[in-house]
């Protein structure tokens, strides 16, 4: 065979290999693909001094790890225990992490700097989660632990946002004055948990720190604390501290008045009127006159319904009218247009005369409850929830409640504890060292279903 023919023929048979491997499915002629992501966090090589190094006098640290890092948020992630007076320095470079404390370090103590969620890879951001590092500037690493929960005492829930304060020798007026000498971040269910502590007398508090100054300076904070002292050996058991606030945060966004509409009208006017709650009529416009002998409920023959009095809103745009509703009943309302003016002297355009139908009990759920571990000598409150709203709270005075006029809904079931016995949720005081009242938030939610029985076995 001629050497032309040859080569010819050998590359015949490389490109019918080629086409046979790729419909087999076994392979493709193409680019390498790039391979799986890296998922995988930045891993110590080595630190100086040491990690647990003991008799630690210089103020620098160096970490150097397996790949190219930088911190995120350093002075949000991370903490020294025990809490500077000075903030420390924390800079990165390729490998390397420097730390550069700025306080002189105090004689025979474990220090701990927890980076958090600070540390990452540079490539693809992988977080090196909870790293600490620990040294002793004694002879010996600390080893005692305090572990414990915040629970927002309102709700019974957790709160995240929160931070558990830990002080040594300190007295009351100490969280107000100055930084604790510990800090634990909460988890998502409201744990916490100080490590590498000695053994000795502590106060401990929980606060949702507004300003960042790290002590309770306001009536709006989130703020928790234990009676007394506790003291750390190596059998302490887990604390449970409830956070309440003494003035609440105002929800509502402030905004600029808007000048009224031009005319006067009826913005919400129910045609289904639920049983358990008074009647309620809506206006556009915030009203500067009200004649309620002009605005008459009645029957479906004209007939005055007896009621209490009617009582306008802080707004001034809404009225209400508490009635003895018969369910499946059919009412009146006559409005005349005199009842109502605003603040510009418009009435309402016309006389109207409105038709509202009660419920009927086939339109609720019938709720039963059987309780135990339930203490009613704490006066015991069941709320429904929904979001942030109490929809209902009933009084509990026996092991077995039953409603039979509960809304359809989903529902949050809650547990006030009301101690004093007024009918509502007190905050705690620490000025008088006043304990919150509690609450027990249910883990399940209720489900009420109109014309149906919904029971449930309640432990505590």
């Amino acid at each position: 065979m001629r050497p032309k023919h040859f080569f010819f023929t050998l590359i015949l048979l490389i490109i019918g290999y080629a086409l046979l491997v790729g419909s087999s499915g076994c392979g493709q002629i193409g680019m390498p693909t790039g391979g799986p992501r890296d998922s995988i966090p930045p891993e110590l090589n080595s630190a100086s001094p040491a990690l647990k190094s003991t008799n630690v006098t210089g103020n620098k640290i160096t970490l150097s790890f397996n790949e190219y890092v930088e911190v995120k948020d350093a002075q949000t992630n991370v903490l020294v225990s025990p809490m500077p007076k000075k903030n420390p320095s924390v800079d990165y470079k390729l490998k390397t992490v420097t730390i550069k404390l700025k306080d002189s370090l105090l004689p025979n103590t474990t220090y701990s700097i927890n980076f958090g969620n600070a540390i990452v890879d540079v490539n693809e951001g992988n977080v090196l989660k909870g790293f600490t590092y620990v040294f002793s500037t004694g002879n010996k690493i600390d080893s005692l632990t305090l572990s414990g929960k915040v629970i927002i005492a309102e709700t019974g829930k957790a709160d995240s946002t929160l931070l558990a304060l830990l002080y040594r020798t300190a007295d009351d007026s100490s969280v107000q004055k100055r930084k604790p000498d510990y800090i634990a971040r909460l988890k998502g269910d409201g744990s916490f948990e100080f490590v590498k502590l000695p053994a000795g007398n502590f106060k401990i508090y929980a606060l949702k720190d507004g300003d960042g100054g790290y002590t309770y300076n306001s009536k709006k904070e989130l703020f928790a604390f234990i009676d007394s002292n506790i003291t750390v050996t190596e059998k302490t058991e887990p604390v449970t501290l409830y956070a309440s606030a003494l003035e609440k945060e105002s929800k509502t966004p402030a905004t600029k008045p808007t000048a009224p509409a031009k005319k006067l009208l009826l913005t919400q006017v129910p045609t289904m009127q639920d049983l358990l709650s008074p009647l309620l009529l809506s206006f556009n416009n915030p009203l500067k006159k009200i004649d309620t002998a002009k605005l008459i409920l009645t029957d479906t023959n004209y007939k005055p319904i007896p009621a209490t009095a009617w009582s306008v809103d802080s707004s001034h745009t809404k009225l209400s009218l508490a009635v003895n509703w018969q369910p499946g009943m059919q009412y009146r309302l006559v409005v005349d247009t005199s009842a109502t003016s605003d603040s510009a002297n418009n009435h309402l355009a016309k006389q109207d005369t409105l038709r509202i139908t009660a419920k009927t009990q086939e339109d609720y759920g019938n709720v039963v409850f059987r309780f135990s571990n339930l203490d009613l000598a704490k006066h015991p409150v069941l709320q429904f929830v929904q979001g942030d709203e109490i929809k209902n709270s009933y009084p509990v005075s026996a092991m077995e409640w039953s409603n039979k006029f509960i809304n359809p809904g989903e529902y949050d079931i809650r547990i006030l504890y009301d101690d004093n016995n007024n009918g509502k949720w007190d905050p705690g005081n620490y000025s008088i060292k006043l304990q919150p009242e509690k609450v027990i938030s249910l883990s399940q939610k209720l489900a009420v279903k109109a014309n149906w029985d919904n029971e449930r076995d309640i432990k505590l």
